[in-house]
């Protein structure tokens, strides 16, 4: 681990107050550490953050354990256990703020102006103070007050409709997609409101909900919906508007092909073996593959069922036809791209001795970095009520 005042990535210098729990909220404050932030995590003392209890698995060690859940989207913090309904915990937290640059919260509406930190409370003391909301249906409107839940709001923004097999129950996707989005666009709305504070000298407020972040994800569905006025359907593993773009079942295990224009169709064919296909003028186009899906798919699926799912793949990867294995998640956690691309952070902590997925970002010159282990709830609340900031990583 390196010294507590070695110079680190793009936003040394930059701290972060996070009073958010869950994953949208904490993904956010974790993306901004990894790039160099100071984080100062406040929890609820004897609890802490709720998914410290969502396990198992655990990560155990010789002073404790933490639930996966919890270390993947915690490192790089530090954790002080602050009871914001006592007058003590409010006032070390409007202490924090005064020095801070950015604070993340995920509380009810309304209630951090009725604790006396809402924004404009604290920005009269700080106006440079970036303040990000992440709400689960906005501020304003019918459903304020309403709580956000990942798996209520992929239901309620159309995204289980479109998910699972045709014909089959709606299903939701298998990690919770709609916090992750808006964690990444609070990153995103923080990120921008610090660059124009470097014109403007001011903070503002900045606000990101679950419904708006997974309505937007949604990308072109949405848009046809816009356009045709009709239902989106659900497809499984095919695709609405392009063909074939799906998963098939090899010999031995299923693969995916994803042709994405026609020349790839024709390398496919010859790849595989199926001049008949790539002559045939109904399939000759996207929108002729589209149209004749029910006739097309079946005769692929056949073909691709008599070997290996290797052979296909290999052939498949040398005529350049966008394709790949269908793997479990212990397969690609052994991925070579993921091990020879540095993938793994390695963290060692009171838990124990745990990997964890390093950050997607790549900046050649400042680049991310792993600086603290997720921290044991109430790690650091004697050194953050004594010094504050102090303590934390200094800018060079």
């Amino acid at each position: 681990m390196p010294e507590p005042d070695r110079p680190r990535g793009p936003l040394s210098g930059i701290r972060v107050l996070d009073l958010s729990r869950v994953l949208a909220g904490p993904l956010c404050t974790m993306t901004l550490g990894d790039l160099g932030a100071e984080v100062i995590k406040i929890e609820r003392p004897g609890a802490g953050d709720d998914t410290r209890a969502w396990g198992p698995p655990w990560g155990d060690g010789p002073r404790g354990r933490e639930s996966a859940y919890y270390l993947c989207v915690n490192r790089n913090k530090r954790s002080a256990a602050v009871d914001l309904k006592d007058e003590e915990g409010r006032a070390l937290v409007r202490r924090l703020a005064r020095e801070a640059d950015v604070l993340v919260e995920n509380y009810a509406p309304g209630m951090m102006d009725g604790w006396g930190l809402g924004y404009d409370d604290l920005a009269a003391e700080n106006p440079r103070l970036v303040y990000c909301s992440v709400t689960g249906y906005g501020s304003d409107g019918p459903d304020a007050g309403r709580p956000g839940y990942d798996f209520a709001v992929q239901a309620r923004a159309g995204w289980m409709a479109i998910t699972g097999e045709p014909g089959g129950a709606p299903s939701k996707v298998g990690v919770a997609v709609v916090d992750v989005l808006t964690g990444q666009n609070a990153t995103i709305a923080i990120l921008a409101a610090l660059a124009e504070r470097a014109v403007s000298g001011r903070g503002q407020r900045v606000e990101v909900s679950l419904f708006d972040s997974a309505l937007a994800g949604l990308v072109n569905v949405t848009q046809a919906a816009l356009v045709t006025g009709r239902e989106p359907r659900r497809w499984g593993n095919a695709h609405a508007t392009i063909v074939p773009y799906q998963a098939f079942d090899a010999a031995d295990r299923a693969f995916v092909v994803a042709v994405g224009n026609d020349a790839q169709w024709r390398r496919l064919c010859e790849a595989i073996g199926a001049d008949g296909l790539r002559d045939d003028d109904r399939f000759a186009t996207n929108p002729g593959r589209v149209e004749h899906r029910d006739e097309l798919v079946p005769v692929l699926a056949a073909l691709f069922r008599g070997a290996p799912a290797a052979e296909w793949l290999g052939r498949m990867e040398a005529a350049g036809v966008p394709c790949a294995p269908v793997q479990t998640v212990g397969e690609a956690l052994r991925d070579p791209v993921l091990l020879q691309r540095a993938g793994l952070w390695p963290m060692e902590a009171g838990y124990g001795s745990v990997d964890t997925i390093a950050s997607p970002l790549r900046l050649e010159r400042t680049p991310p970095g792993l600086h603290r282990p997720a921290p044991a709830l109430g790690e650091h609340t004697d050194e953050v009520a004594r010094d504050g900031w102090s303590t934390g990583l200094k800018s060079g």
